[in-house]
């Protein structure tokens, strides 16, 4: 099990990661971040709003699945949004900007996936 702060600054060892913030979806509030490159404070409450909008839509057709992941591609950024999936880690999520031109998505996805498994809240 690892620490907010060592999973975060192991995300930004994932190839192209520029920056990785660790949010609370309830109060679109940033846990922790490291890196650079973007406003985490305004990313993590605008992609608060994301995630309760795919929420709220899964509810209304009555998808009874969870969220593992929701990807945003931009012309020069990928943005991963993983929700965590554990007990303890239930109403956050974990934010990734990657280079777009730097990052194999395929295996950020799953380090950032692995990284999720192991943080101890």
């Amino acid at each position: 099990m690892t620490t907010v702060d060592s999973t975060l600054n192991a995300a930004l060892l994932i190839e192209g990661a520029m920056a990785v913030a660790l949010v609370d979806y309830d109060s679109g509030m940033s846990l922790g971040q490291a890196g650079s490159g973007i406003d985490l404070d305004v990313a993590a409450a605008g992609n608060t709003d994301v995630v309760r909008a795919k929420l709220r839509t899964m509810q209304a057709l009555n998808l009874q699945e969870g969220i593992e992941d929701i990807l945003i591609t931009l012309s020069t950024q990928i943005h991963l949004i993983r929700l965590i999936q554990s007990q303890s880690g239930k109403g956050l999520f974990l934010y990734l900007v990657l280079d777009k031109g730097r990052a194999n998505l395929a295996m950020a996805r799953r380090q950032l996936l692995n990284l999720e498994r192991e943080l101890e809240i």
